[in-house]
């Protein structure tokens, strides 16, 4: 395994100060929690897709956002959803990235995990279920709904920004 250097904790702690940024700045932020979310920084889950180093990254910045909202438990939940399901996605689709969908619109690897992330968000209805009472089946369709727009859009994104930057160092 290779160990981390000075660089990959910089770029690990940009991307998760990117993610906070894009998650709690206004107007973002009146987007980003509850039950209709459509976070602008789930874009970056994809660069989990083109070195791993990220996944913290993501995991670190997705909890710092959470403490803005319902404080640890969603630090706690959120943060665990988001390491658990991008590390599976990644390991379960990562085969898939140099494949298309749709003619070539869609990298096959980030519209699977679009799909996947989008139907995990099971645990952050059940979460709002629990803390605000929430309707659980409402709350995990439309927090689904919400995910999995923002990671279409996103993976649009960040395929065509892997294609111009070099993402895997």
């Amino acid at each position: 395994m290779k160990k981390f250097t000075i660089r990959d904790f910089t770029q690990v702690a940009l991307v998760a100060a990117i993610y906070v940024v894009l998650t709690v700045t206004p107007p973002l932020n009146a987007i980003s929690y509850g039950a209709y979310q459509f976070r602008v920084s789930e874009m970056l889950v994809f660069l989990a897709f083109y070195n791993r180093k990220y996944i913290a990254g993501i995991t670190l910045g997705c909890m710092i956002a959470n403490l803005y909202s319902f404080g640890l438990i969603d630090v706690v939940v959120g943060g665990s959803q988001t390491f658990v399901f991008l590390t599976l996605g990644v390991i379960l689709f990562d085969r898939y990235k140099d494949q298309y969908l749709f003619n070539g619109l869609f990298n096959k690897a980030f519209f699977y995990f679009s799909l996947l992330f989008a139907a995990s968000m099971f645990t952050i209805a059940a979460e709002l279920y629990v803390v605000s009472n929430a309707p659980f089946l409402m709350t995990w369709f439309t927090s689904a709904v919400g995910e999995f727009a923002s990671l279409l859009i996103g993976s649009l994104m960040m395929d065509k920004l892997g294609k111009r930057i070099e993402l895997t160092a």
